[in-house]
């Protein structure tokens, strides 16, 4: 089968409206055939077209609200993990205006025994955390010392997303995982921090932060990878990496 991009703009555009009625017709037999299809097809774009449609199709007919949340409730327990990375997916746009019928998805998903649905988690709390950050960050709130570390980094991970542009509604649970003994939880919280720290207006932020932190050492680890990003972001950092140096070091942190 010809993939997505393979295809011509014209016929790649007249496939996303065939993907979009077609599903639009499912919904309104109350049925999970074609959406099942798409969900389970081998290229990701025709996966992401589907629950793109799906989420638009969710808030331009509201009378079809609850046959959607239906249909991606059968479609979670799917034995095909592609199905149900792409009701994650697809719940992900729902919950980026209405995270509180969605909110049981991404419990679910957390937990999936197959690493795409988790990672499609990861992604829905970035996309729904830039823009409906309150329900949101106060759901993952509760997971950040859940006694399962990969739980722990997957929602550290998810959270970043917020933080380019906002790093005072993050840093304080970012603070939570100072202590965490895991190394991947270590590393990707301090991953994190750099990703946030080189944006515009954020390094300030983030510095008078970690100077409230017990954690010396992972704040030095930190402070390190500040730095380093501002170099190997160079041409996307707000600020140079001898202007974050100077910067950090009159901070006297």
């Amino acid at each position: 089968m010809t993939g997505f991009y393979e295809l011509q703009k014209a016929e790649r555009d007249g496939l996303v409206v065939a993907i979009h009625q077609n599903i639009l017709n499912d919904v309104l037999q109350q049925q999970v055939i074609q959406l099942e299809k798409y969900f389970d097809d081998d290229d990701t774009y025709i996966r992401k077209a589907a629950y793109l449609s799906l989420g638009k199709i969710y808030f331009s007919q509201p009378k079809l609200k609850s046959s959607i949340l239906d249909a991606l409730k059968a479609l979670l327990i799917h034995e095909s993990y592609s199905v149900r990375q792409s009701v994650i997916n697809a719940a992900g746009e729902i919950g980026k205006k209405e995270f509180e019928v969605t909110q049981s998805f991404f419990d679910i998903g957390l937990f999936d025994q197959h690493h795409a649905p988790r990672n499609a988690v990861i992604g829905s709390i970035k996309k729904m955390g830039e823009v409906n950050p309150v329900p949101v960050l106060h759901w993952a709130n509760q997971y950040l010392q859940h006694e399962d570390k990969e739980i722990r980094r997957e929602i550290c991970h998810g959270i970043e997303l917020r933080g380019r542009k906002h790093p005072e509604d993050i840093l304080p649970m970012l603070k939570i995982l100072q202590h965490d003994a895991t190394a991947r939880v270590r590393n990707t919280l301090i991953h994190v921090i750099g990703q946030i720290a080189y944006k515009k207006g954020c390094l300030a932020i983030v510095i008078t932060e970690l100077k409230t932190w017990e954690n010396k050492k992972l704040v030095g680890d930190a402070i390190e990878e500040i730095i380093d990003v501002h170099h190997r972001y160079k041409n996307f950092s707000a600020l140079t990496q001898e202007e974050a140096i100077a910067y950090i070091s009159a901070q006297a942190i």
